[in-house]
């Protein structure tokens, strides 16, 4: 079996979200999605629930219990196609939700936004760090707002663009006919871009934590092999977020619906825990933190 990647020299040993600590390299820390929207790829979007805040409680209630670290709450859906919702939609969405999570756990949660609007709201509203898709290049007064809040990012490799995407009825939409020179270089150069829009807004890099973004604007092959070539994004220097569920990739190679992925998410998360993953955000969190778990045990389990 191919063991961790040897070890990077990451920009800090963990990060402080409140009173959690992760401390990166000493286990894989899984991240429960909650997607208060009515149209997610993934068919658990939670807003067309006739109480859909009770109705995310519940779903994160049943996180937390199968041993999730970390929630993360978005009120847009970024599915190829999908409708763009405003701020002020947005935020009416997240914010009662964010406000209920953390009144009742103490797992931190994070907003999965690119609106600084958006994250302003929800900071307030106790979320402890901003997902961000776009990589701080959607909106430029977010970078900013982070760094006077002193709060983490996620920072996501995406090239979407509108003509991009192509969509089947039954196995959702995919990337097609999206270019790059060199796939690995090209994602390293733009994630790097936007460590730099962060560490000039004034964001300490020992709060980034990268995303390659796998299924975002990459066809089901670049996919597949950005994920095998993981390690690459970790010689980056910075923890990494790896977000493989029910996803894409996995339904044109399984030829399953998205609902029916969850045996393709676990080798999925398997292999990307293997090449270095530090965080993993997913859908079905009780059978993923097992495979997380087991996975640690294989391959970070101390050496002779």
């Amino acid at each position: 079996m191919k063991t961790m990647p040897d070890p990077v020299q990451l920009k800090a040993p963990g990060l402080t979200l409140g009173d959690t600590r992760l401390a990166w390299g000493s286990r894989t820390y899984v991240m429960g999605i909650l997607n208060l929207t009515p149209d997610s790829f993934s068919g658990d979007g939670l807003l067309e629930a006739p109480d859909y805040v009770r109705a995310a409680v519940a779903q994160a209630d049943g996180f937390v219990q199968a041993g999730a670290d970390l929630l993360d709450v978005g009120g847009e859906s970024t599915r190829p196609g999908a409708q763009t919702v405003d701020s002020e939609q947005e935020i009416a969405r997240v914010v009662p939700v964010i406000s209920a999570l953390v009144a009742r756990h103490s797992q931190p949660v994070s907003i999965d936004t690119s609106k600084a609007g958006v994250a302003q709201a929800a900071l307030d509203a106790g979320a402890s760090w901003v997902n961000d898709v776009w990589g701080l290049r959607a909106d430029p007064e977010l970078a900013p707002l982070l760094a006077e809040r002193r709060v983490p990012v996620i920072l996501m490799h995406n090239r979407v663009t509108p003509n991009s995407a192509e969509l089947a009825e039954r196995l959702g939409g995919r990337y097609v006919g999206v270019e790059y020179d060199d796939l690995l270089e090209d994602i390293k150069t733009e994630l790097m871009r936007s460590v730099d829009l962060a560490i000039d807004a004034g964001i300490d890099p020992s709060r980034i934590v990268l995303d390659p973004g796998i299924g975002f604007g990459k066809t089901v092959d670049q996919s597949l092999e950005l994920l095998d070539r993981l390690e690459e994004i970790r010689a980056l220097g910075f923890p990494v977020l790896m977000g493989p569920s029910r996803k894409s990739f996995i339904g044109f190679t399984l030829d399953l619906p998205p609902d029916d992925r969850v045996e393709g998410t676990a080798a999925a998360v398997a292999v990307g825990i293997i090449r270095g993953a530090d965080i993993i955000r997913v859908h079905d969190v009780a059978p993923m933190v097992r495979v997380a778990r087991m996975t640690d045990a294989l391959v970070r389990r101390p050496k002779p």
